[in-house]
C-alpha cells in the first residue's frame, strides 16, 4: 500500500462521522456492541491503540464509527486466540469499560484495523442480546462518585507521593507523574496508578470489579505500597552487589600491586602450595565455621615466607582442615532383608545383636536424621566381637574404622595435641575420619576396658564426649579447634570385662553380652566358616579333606576349652597342614577325618571330663561355677575326723564361699534336732571342706 493511499484511507475513515466535544458527555445507548480483549484489562480514563484482526470485530468497528462510536469493552476470562471463529459469552467478564473510537486506520495489505480508543466510563454487561455477526449486550453504566472527605484527600495524597517515589526508582516517564498530579478525580488517579504496576490480568480485572469508592482507593494504595517495597528491595540488592563487586575489584587491584612489589623484591608471586590450597578450598564443601577458619588461615599463609617454620605448621593445618569429610556422607543401605542376610552369612547365632541392628535400620528408614546408637559388645576373647563390627558395617553399606585402645594412656590420643606443640597432630578420632572419607562410618573402639591412666591424662574421660549423643555433635579436637559433628557416626565398643570400664563411660553405652558359644553353635560355625576358610588358606579342596560332625565335636570337647572359636580354628588349621603334607608326599589323595584318626593329626586328648575321674560316695557334692569359657561343674569334697569342732576350708576360696560354708554349718547346728543329728557330736569332730583345682581362685 502506498503512503498516499494509506493517508487517504485514514482521512476518509475519520471524517465520515466526526465528533466534536467530550465523549464522556455522550448519552449511552441501552444496547452496545461488545468488543472482547485478550490478555489485558483497560480502566476508565485510559486511551489505548488496538490492532483489530478478527472479521467480526472489524465489522463491529465499521458499524460503530457510522453511529455514535461507542462500544462495550470486556476481557476474556482465559487467554484465547484472537482469530477464533466465535466468542463464547460465558468466557467474558461482565464488568468492563465504555470505549469511544477516536481514530480508525485500515491497513489494506493485512486487512487489519488500527484503532485508537479511550475508556470513558465503567459499565456492566446485564445480558447478551445477539451473537451474530458480533456480540451485543444490554449494558448499565456504573457510577463513579465518592463523597470528598479528609480520608479521600489523604488517600489521594498517599497515591501521588508513593507513585512519585516509584517513578524515581523504576524510571517511569515524568509525564505520568505530571498527569497524576493534574488529575482531580480520585478514581481516575487510582486506575492510572494500577495500570502502571505490572499486575496480572486477573488481578487487574479483580480491581476493576471493585465498586468505585474508598475500598478501591485502599486496594490501590496496598498494591502501590507492595510495588514500592519490591523496588526498594531490588535497589538494596543491586547496591549490595555493586559494593561486593567494588570490594572484589579493590582486592584484585591491591593483590596486583602486592605481586608487583614481590617481583621487585625477587620473591615469587604466589607459591605453588598456596595456589593448590586455594584451588582445593574452592572445590571443598565446608560448614560456615570451618570455611571462615580456612579463609583466615589461607590469608595468613599468604603473608608467611615459605622458609619460615610457621609456614609448615599452617600448611599442615590447612591440609587437615580441607581433607576432613565435614559434609560428606555415604548413603545407608536400609534394605533390612539384605542386612539380615549379610549378617547371617558372616556370623552364626548372635540373635540379640542382629535384632538390635535390624531395629536400628528400621527406625533409620522412618527417621533419616536419627543419631547412631552406641553399642558395647562385652564377652571373652574369640567370640567374634571385632568381626561382627565389620559385618554390621558391610550390611549397612558404611565405611569401617577400627581403633585399638589397649594400653592407651594419653588423652591426646583421643583429642589430639594443641598446635602450639612441634609435630602436633589431631587425635585418632579425627585421623580415622579423614582416612574413611565420610562423616558417618561405623567406628569400632576395640578393647575399651584396657584403657589406662597416667600423668598425661585419662583417655576414658576424653571418650565421654565422643560417646555422648548429647555432646558429640560438637566434638572439639585440640588440634582442629573447630567442632566436628560425630552424631552421624555409629560407635561400637568392645570389652572382655565390664567391671574395668568406668561407670560414667559405661552409662553412655548400650551393653550387649556375648557370653560364648555352645557346642552346637561351635559345630555350625566350624562347618560354615572356619573349615572352609582353612581349606582355602591351605589350597585344599573339599574333595581332598572331609571331616564328619563327630570329629568336629571331639575337637571342640577334647582339644579346646574356650568361650570363642580361636583355638578351634587353630586346631582345624593343624589338621589341614597335616593333610597338606600327606597330599604333597603322595601318601593320600582324599582324607576322611573321624574320631578314630583325629589323634593322628592333633595328638593325644588334652582335656578330659572331670566327672569320669570321680568316684561317687559320701562327702562329695556338686555345684555350678562360672568361668570365662562357660559353665562348669564344681565338685565339693568334705571329710570328718576326730577333733574339737574346728572347720577347715581349702581350695583357694574367696571370702564369700568361706562365709557360705560357715553359714551352712551354723544352719545344721541350729537345726540339728530337726535333722536328726546329735548336737554333742559337733564338739568331738573337725570338718574339712575342700574344692579341687586349688590353683584356681573361687568366689561367689
Amino acid at each position: 500500500m502506498r503512503e498516499d493511499d494509506s493517508k487517504q484511507e485514514t482521512e476518509d475513515s475519520t471524517n465520515k462521522t466526526g465528533h466534536h466535544g467530550n465523549p464522556a458527555d455522550l448519552p449511552v445507548p441501552e444496547i452496545l456492541p461488545v468488543l472482547p480483549l485478550h490478555g489485558f484489562v483497560f480502566f476508565p480514563g485510559m486511551g489505548f491503540p488496538l490492532n483489530i484482526l478478527h472479521p467480526a470485530s472489524q465489522k463491529l468497528i465499521d458499524e460503530a464509527t457510522l453511529k455514535d462510536r461507542l462500544v462495550a469493552i470486556v476481557s476474556h476470562k482465559e487467554p484465547a486466540e484472537e482469530k477464533q471463529d466465535r466468542v463464547d459469552p460465558e468466557q467474558l467478564y461482565r464488568i468492563g469499560v465504555l470505549g469511544y473510537i477516536h481514530k480508525l486506520v485500515k491497513v489494506k495489505e493485512g486487512g487489519g484495523y488500527h484503532v485508537l480508543i479511550s475508556a470513558v466510563k465503567k459499565l456492566e454487561l446485564v445480558e447478551f442480546v445477539q451473537k451474530e455477526p458480533y456480540l451485543t449486550a444490554r449494558v448499565a453504566v456504573i457510577p463513579m462518585e465518592v463523597e470528598e472527605d479528609k480520608e479521600v484527600e489523604a488517600l489521594v495524597l498517599n497515591l501521588r507521593t508513593q507513585f512519585k517515589k516509584l517513578a524515581e526508582m523504576v524510571s517511569l516517564p515524568t509525564e505520568l507523574v505530571s498527569t497524576i498530579e493534574s488529575l482531580s478525580d480520585p478514581f481516575y488517579i487510582s486506575y492510572l496508578v494500577i495500570s502502571q504496576l505490572n499486575l496480572t490480568p486477573i488481578e487487574e480485572q479483580e480491581i476493576l470489579e471493585i465498586q468505585p469508592g474508598k475500598a478501591l482507593m485502599h486496594r490501590t494504595a496496598r498494591e502501590l505500597n507492595k510495588r514500592v517495597e519490591t523496588a526498594e528491595m531490588s535497589q538494596d540488592i543491586q547496591k549490595s552487589i555493586k559494593e561486593d563487586t567494588d570490594q572484589k575489584q579493590r582486592d584484585f587491584f591491591l593483590r596486583q600491586q602486592l605481586n608487583a612489589i614481590r617481583k621487585e623484591l625477587g620473591e615469587d608471586e604466589e607459591n605453588l602450595d598456596l595456589k593448590e590450597l586455594r584451588a582445593k578450598f574452592a572445590q571443598t564443601e565446608l560448614p560456615p565455621e570451618a570455611k571462615k577458619t580456612a579463609e583466615k588461615e589461607l590469608d595468613r599463609l599468604a603473608r608467611i615466607s615459605p622458609s619460615s617454620p610457621e609456614y609448615t605448621v599452617s600448611r599442615t593445618y590447612l591440609d587437615w582442615l580441607l581433607d576432613l569429610p565435614w559434609l560428606t556422607s555415604t548413603p545407608d543401605s536400609l534394605d533390612i532383608v539384605k542386612a539380615q542376610q549379610v549378617m547371617d552369612e558372616d556370623h552364626y547365632g548372635l540373635a540379640e545383636i542382629k535384632k538390635r541392628i535390624i531395629e536400628f535400620l528400621a527406625v533409620r528408614k522412618l527417621k533419616q536424621d536419627m543419631h547412631g546408637p552406641i553399642l558395647c559388645f562385652v564377652g571373652p576373647p574369640g567370640v567374634g566381637k571385632t568381626s561382627l563390627g565389620q559385618s554390621i558395617a558391610r550390611s549397612m553399606g558404611r565405611k569401617f574404622i577400627r581403633i585399638s585402645l589397649g594400653g592407651v594412656r594419653d588423652e591426646a590420643e583421643i583429642r589430639g595435641h594443641r598446635r602450639t606443640y612441634i609435630g602436633a597432630l589431631p587425635g585418632r578420632i579425627i585421623q580415622s575420619l579423614r582416612k574413611a572419607g565420610a562423616n558417618n562410618p561405623l567406628f569400632m573402639l576395640d578393647e575399651i576396658d584396657k584403657l589406662g591412666m597416667d600423668f598425661r591424662g585419662d583417655p576414658s574421660s576424653a571418650l565421654l564426649e565422643v560417646l555422648d549423643p548429647e555432646q558429640n555433635f560438637t566434638f572439639a579436637d585440640h588440634y582442629m579447634e573447630i567442632p566436628f559433628d560425630l552424631s552421624k557416626v555409629m560407635f561400637i565398643t568392645t570389652a572382655n570385662l565390664l567391671d574395668n570400664i568406668p561407670g560414667p563411660l559405661r552409662d553412655r553405652m548400650e551393653v550387649i553380652e556375648l557370653s560364648g558359644y555352645t557346642q552346637d553353635e561351635k559345630l555350625n560355625i566350624a562347618k560354615r566358616h572356619l573349615l572352609p576358610k582353612q581349606l582355602e588358606a591351605h589350597a585344599i579342596s573339599e574333595d581332598d579333606l572331609k571331616m564328619d560332625d563327630q570329629a568336629i565335636r571331639m575337637v571342640i570337647r577334647s582339644y579346646t576349652r574356650e568361650a570363642g572359636v580361636r583355638n578351634l580354628e587353630r586346631k582345624l588349621a593343624a589338621i589341614c597342614r597335616g593333610v597338606a603334607k600327606e597330599i604333597v608326599t603322595g601318601k593320600t589323595t582324599t582324607t576322611l577325618i573321624d574320631a578314630t584318626n583325629l589323634a593322628t593329626y592333633l595328638g593325644p586328648i588334652q582335656f578330659f571330663p572331670e566327672t569320669k575321674a570321680r568316684t561317687w560316695g559320701p562327702g562329695l557334692a556338686t555345684g555350678l561355677a562360672w568361668t570365662p569359657v562357660g559353665g562348669e561343674l564344681l565338685f565339693i569334697e568334705a571329710a570328718k575326723m576326730k577333733g574339737k569342732g574346728n572347720l577347715t576350708m581349702t581350695g583357694k576360696l574367696g571370702d564369700v564361699m568361706k562365709e557360705s560354708a560357715t553359714a551352712a554349718l551354723t544352719y545344721i547346728r541350729s537345726h540339728a534336732k530337726e535333722l536328726g543329728v546329735d548336737e554333742a557330736i559337733f564338739a568331738k569332730i573337725d570338718l574339712h571342706i575342700h574344692v579341687p583345682e586349688g590353683a584356681i581362685p573361687k568366689d561367689g
